[in-house]
């Protein structure tokens, strides 16, 4: 009981013509919770399952709709889908999603409108000559239906000129629509040459950090028997190899950032692409309507032309004789104490307009709708493009700061080769004064030995035979290990 609640009908008719589409109102309360699966049938009273309706349409709701507030709303069901005229008793009933149904209306039957007579009777101003009170004139039908024909036609032409308007503003929608996805995929185009530029000169960076540390490393290796302050400054050297490989890193996840945000330009493009299906196929369903009611207006031309075969075959039965003219003028009178009856007819015929200048206002209506339509999708649009703008600058200045730090990555580059420059130029000077000073140690070694040895020699002369075999032990050993490391190291 409490779903029923959530839904209410509203202005209900008791009869409706199968001949013209019905407006269902109904209210959604705050309790309810609405969903796209929402639908409004329409069945026969006393229905056992939900799976029995005739015909169902989906439960729409206006724009701007939110959740938990109260809304009215209007749905409508096409003459060609309505039962057939007859005595049966049919009721809308409300379903949502989840199959269960919310409110029920009060029964209504469909039924064909009546016909009308051949003739119709209109009251005329009074005669003075007859000397009569009130003058009744029969009219033929066809009269009558004719001028409301032509105001018709006239509603219908403008009706026409109004969707020929519409049609050429979706025209220069659908060109403004083209142009922008032109340049999109231009710049689309431009941005992907870009990342492309960037991705190679980062591949360039790349391979040549890794033959700096390659000759980094040879270098290190030649120089870390000799000095330590080349190792200290191949630690260094290492150290901002390894800074410089983490931002190589970064660089790679801001392309990739770059690439997401890519993709996410081609889901737009997309979307886009189906919001102009959509559009093409509301054009194609306008046009229809609009063939559907060149049919009727046809029809009801070939009615017309029936009825005034009709006239004139009347009128050429009335002219000839003035005694046809008094019949018709007793039956006049005999009319006027039918006047009940012919109030029924008028009443009838009143229907019949009634019937008619709700078509067209059903017409208007789904103009108005339409044009409202077309100017919210027309902001969309306008807002999507916008979106785009920002996207592209916001691109562009990102484009911009990566530029600027593969300039200032450049700079730091030669820097560092400057300094490698400057360091070898420094190494080959330590090393050619090492050089030097090896050469000279080796000569004073060399000196210092001649000298010993010239002593020993003098020593032996001197010296009983007896000591000769200490005297080869002291030329053996070296007088001191420093000159005899330094004899040892290799000569460059």
């Amino acid at each position: 009981m409490d779903k029923q609640s959530t839904v209410v009908f509203r202005n209900v008719g008791q009869l409706y013509f199968p001949q013209t589409r019905v407006e269902c109102h109904y209210s959604l309360t705050s309790d309810h919770q609405w969903s796209n699966g929402d639908w409004i049938g329409i069945f026969e009273v006393g229905c056992s399952s939900l799976k029995q309706y005739f015909t169902y349409t989906w439960a729409v709701v206006p724009e701007g709709y939110t959740e938990g507030a109260g809304v009215n709303s209007c749905a409508l069901f096409q003459a060609s889908y309505l039962p057939r005229p007859s005595a049966v008793e049919y009721q809308f009933i409300y379903v949502d999603s989840m199959g269960d149904e919310c409110a029920r209306s009060r029964s209504f039957t469909f039924r064909a409108p009546k016909p009308l007579e051949e003739l119709e009777t209109l009251k005329e101003e009074q005669d003075e000559e007859d000397g009569e009170e009130e003058l009744l004139i029969v009219i033929p039908r066809a009269q009558l239906l004719q001028s409301q024909l032509e105001e018709c036609f006239k509603k219908q032409a403008n009706i026409q000129q109004a969707l020929a308007e519409a049609k050429e503003e979706t025209e220069n929608e659908k060109r403004n629509n083209n142009k922008a996805s032109v340049e999109w995929e231009r710049e689309r185009e431009a941005m992907n040459e870009e990342l492309s530029e960037l991705r190679d000169n980062l591949r360039l960076n790349c391979e040549m950090l890794k033959k700096m540390e390659g000759k980094h490393k040879v270098q290190a290796g030649h120089a870390s028997g000799c000095l330590g302050n080349v190792k200290y400054s191949q630690e260094h050297l290492t150290l901002e190899l390894s800074k410089l490989m983490a931002e190589k890193d970064e660089s790679q996840q801001r392309i990739k950032d770059l690439e997401g945000d890519i993709k996410v330009l081609k889901d737009t493009k997309k979307e886009e692409n189906g919001d102009l299906e959509r559009l093409k196929e509301r054009v194609k369903k306008m046009s229809s309507q609009m063939k559907h009611d060149e049919e009727k207006r046809k029809c009801l031309q070939v009615e017309n032309q029936a009825a005034l075969v009709e006239v004139r075959g009347l009128q050429e039965r009335v002219e000839p004789s003035e005694h046809a003219a008094e019949g018709l003028r007793r039956e006049l009178r005999e009319l006027a104490t039918r006047q009940g009856h012919t109030h029924t007819e008028m009443h009838q015929a009143r229907l019949q307009v009634a019937q008619l200048t709700l078509l067209l206002s059903e017409e208007n209506l789904v103009l108005r709708e339409e044009r409202a339509n077309w100017a919210l999708e027309k902001e969309a649009y306008k807002h999507a493009a916008e979106t785009d703008t920002k996207k592209l600058q916001e691109l562009s200045y990102e484009v911009q700061r990566k530029e600027e730090w593969l300039q200032e990555e450049r700079t730091e580059r030669e820097k560092l080769e400057v300094k490698l420059g400057q360091e070898r130029d420094c190494n080959r000077v330590l090393l050619s004064d090492t050089k030097q000073e090896l050469q000279e140690l080796k000569a004073a070694v060399k000196t210092a030995q001649d000298e010993r040895e010239q002593q020993q020699v003098d020593k032996q002369r001197c010296e009983p035979p007896a000591g000769e075999g200490k005297l080869l032990l002291m030329l053996q050993e070296p007088a001191d290990p420093v000159l005899s490391e330094l004899a040892d190291f290799p000569m460059w």
